[in-house]
C-alpha cells in the first residue's frame, strides 16, 4: 500500500501531518467508530452517502480488494465498472497519502521460498519452537538492534516484555550482544530459561558437526528477570547494569518487539528520563490497551489539536491487518461471512434482551459450514440465552443476502485504520522531538508476515546518514 515515508520528515512536516490526520479522522469518524456487528441493528449501510452505496453495492470481495483497498491480485488490471463519486475517490486517495508506508526499503528474495515454515536466513537451532512470523521478526529486529548498538556504543541491551525470550536469545547467542531480558510473567521466564539451555546444547552439537562454522564470540545467555514495568514510574531493575558491567559506565539500549499497549509508552518514558539509556528500538502493538489518558497523546502538539481523541474502537481498528484481509478478499473464501453472521446474531440478541449489547461470543468453529440459523442458535447459547428461541428465518436470510455490503463497510473502515496507527506513532515521534531527541520510524518487517512492522528508533545524539544503515537488509 502506498503512503508517506516517515523517514526524514522535518519537525514542521510532522506537525502538519498530525493536523491533516486529525482533520480527516474527524471527517470519517462515524465509519471508524462503528462496530461491524451492529451493521443491521444500527443500519450502518444507510449511514453511507447514497452515491457511495451505489458504487460499492454489488462489488464482490476481489473487486473490493482491488478497487477500494488498492491491492489487486497478481497480474490483475484495475477496471472500475462505474464512475465512482469524487468523495469516495478522495477518501481512498487521502487514506493512501497520509498513512505511513509499511513497505520496507529493502528488496530481497523471500526467506521462506524453499520452506514456508523455516527461514533460510536463520540458523536451524534458532528456528526451533519459533513460528515463521516470529522467525522473520527476531532476525530483522535483532539485526537492527545490533547495528544500533554498534552506532551508539551501547554496553547492554534490555529486552522489555520479552515473553519466551526468542528475540533475547537471538541477540545474545546469535549476535553476541549482552542482553537483559525483562518479563512480568514468571511462567514465561521459566520457559525462556529452559529454551536457553536447549539452544546452548543445540549450538554446541551443531558446531561439533561443523568445525569450520564461525563461532559466536561468547556463550552468554540472556539474563532473565521477572519484573513488571510501570509506564508511570522508573523501573530500577530495568536500569541496573549486569554484574560484569562497570557501575556508572553502562550505556543501555531499550528494545521491545510488539510491546503491548502501555509497555511501549514505558519504553519511551524510560528513554527520555534516564541518562543511562542512550538508544531505543521499539515496535508497538495493541493500541486499544493504551491508558486514556496517559498512553495517548504524549506530545503537546497533538494534545492541542482539535479532534485528536481516539476512542477504544478506533485504536482497536488500527491493529487489524490490512494486507492479510485484502488477501482474504482476493480468495473470496466463505470465512468472510463471519461478520455478517455475527451482525445477524446481534439483531436476535437485541430482540431477546435489549440491554445486552455487543456481548463477547466465544469462537464458533467452522462458521463457513453452518447455515445462518445454526450459527445464531450456537451464538445464543454462548451468550447465555435460550438457543431454542423462535427465529425469523426470512429476516435472517435477508441479512445473509447483504453479506457483500457488510464486507464492503468493513473494508471501508479497514482502509482508514492505518491513519489511526499513523497518528499514534506520529505522536510518539513528536513527543521525543519536543524533548530534543532524535527519532525515526522505519518499516522493518514484511507487512504480509507482520502487520505491525514500524519500528521507532530513537537516540540521544544525532546519527545523521547513519540511520540509513538501519534500513538495509543484511546479506
Amino acid at each position: 500500500m502506498p503512503g508517506v515515508s516517515a523517514r526524514g520528515l522535518s519537525h514542521e512536516e510532522r506537525r502538519q501531518l498530525a493536523v491533516n490526520l486529525t482533520r480527516v479522522l474527524s471527517l470519517y469518524r462515524s465509519i471508524l467508530d462503528a462496530y461491524i456487528i451492529e451493521f443491521f441493528t444500527d443500519n450502518l449501510w444507510g449511514t453511507l452517502p447514497c452515491s457511495w452505496q451505489e458504487a460499492l453495492d454489488g462489488l464482490d470481495p476481489p473487486q473490493l480488494a482491488t478497487l477500494l483497498l488498492g491491492m489487486p491480485g497478481e497480474g490483475e488490471v484495475v477496471r472500475y465498472r462505474s464512475v465512482w463519486p469524487l468523495t469516495l475517490l478522495a477518501l481512498k486517495s487521502t487514506a493512501y497519502a497520509l498513512a505511513f508506508t509499511r513497505t520496507p526499503g529493502f528488496q530481497t528474495p523471500s526467506e521462506f521460498a524453499e520452506n514456508p515454515s523455516q527461514s533460510s536466513r536463520l540458523r536451524a537451532p534458532f528456528r526451533k519452537h519459533v513460528r515463521p512470523k516470529k522467525q522473520h521478526e527476531i532476525r530483522r529486529m535483532g539485526e537492527l538492534v545490533k547495528k544500533l548498538s554498534d552506532l551508539t556504543g551501547c554496553t547492554q541491551v534490555v529486552d522489555v516484555g520479552s515473553g519466551q525470550g526468542h528475540l533475547s536469545r537471538f541477540m545474545s547467542l546469535g549476535l553476541g550482544l549482552k542482553v537483559k531480558s525483562i518479563e512480568g510473567d514468571q511462567r514465561l521466564v521459566e520457559r525462556a530459561q529452559h529454551l536457553d539451555q536447549e539452544l546452548l546444547q543445540a549450538l554446541e552439537k551443531e558446531e561439533k558437526r561443523n568445525p569450520q562454522m564461525v563461532q559466536i564470540r561468547s556463550r552468554r545467555s540472556p539474563h532473565h528477570v521477572v519484573c513488571w514495568v510501570d509506564p508511570r514510574t522508573p523501573c530500577e531493575e530495568l536500569l541496573l547494569p549486569l554484574e560484569n558491567s562497570p557501575l556508572g559506565e553502562a550505556r543501555l539500549l531499550l528494545t521491545g518487539l510488539h510491546a503491548c499497549g502501555d509497555l511501549s509508552v514505558a519504553l519511551l518514558r524510560h528513554f527520555s528520563c534516564c541518562p543511562e539509556v542512550v538508544a531505543l528500538a521499539s515496535v508497538g502493538c495493541c493500541y486499544m490497551k493504551l491508558s486514556d489518558p496517559g498512553g495517548y497523546p504524549l506530545s503537546q502538539w497533538v494534545a492541542a489539536l482539535p479532534g485528536y481523541e481516539l476512542s477504544y474502537r478506533l485504536r482497536e481498528g488500527a491493529c487489524h491487518a490490512l494486507e492479510e484481509y485484502a488477501e482474504r478478499l482476493q480468495k473470496a473464501g466463505p470465512g468472510l461471512r463471519t461478520h455478517c453472521y455475527r451482525a445477524a446474531l446481534e439483531t436476535v440478541i437485541r430482540c431477546a434482551q435489549p440491554k445486552l449489547r455487543r456481548p463477547g461470543v466465544q469462537g464458533i468453529p467452522r462458521v463457513h459450514e453452518l447455515k445462518i440459523e445454526e450459527y445464531v442458535q450456537r451464538g445464543l447459547q454462548r451468550v447465555g440465552l435460550d438457543p431454542q428461541l423462535p427465529l425469523n428465518l426470512a429476516a435472517l436470510q435477508a441479512h445473509q443476502a447483504q453479506e457483500n455490503r457488510v464486507v464492503a463497510f468493513f473494508s471501508l473502515a479497514l482502509l482508514l485504520a492505518p491513519l489511526v496507527e499513523t497518528l499514534i506513532l506520529l505522536d510518539r515521534l513528536l513527543y521525543l522531538q519536543e524533548q530534543g531527541f532524535h527519532s525515526e520510524l522505519l518499516p522493518i518487517f514484511s507487512p504480509a508476515l507482520s502487520p505491525r512492522n514500524l519500528v521507532l528508533v530513537a537516540t540521544k545524539r544525532p546519527l545523521g546518514q547513519a540511520f540509513s544503515v538501519l534500513e538495509t537488509e543484511d546479506s
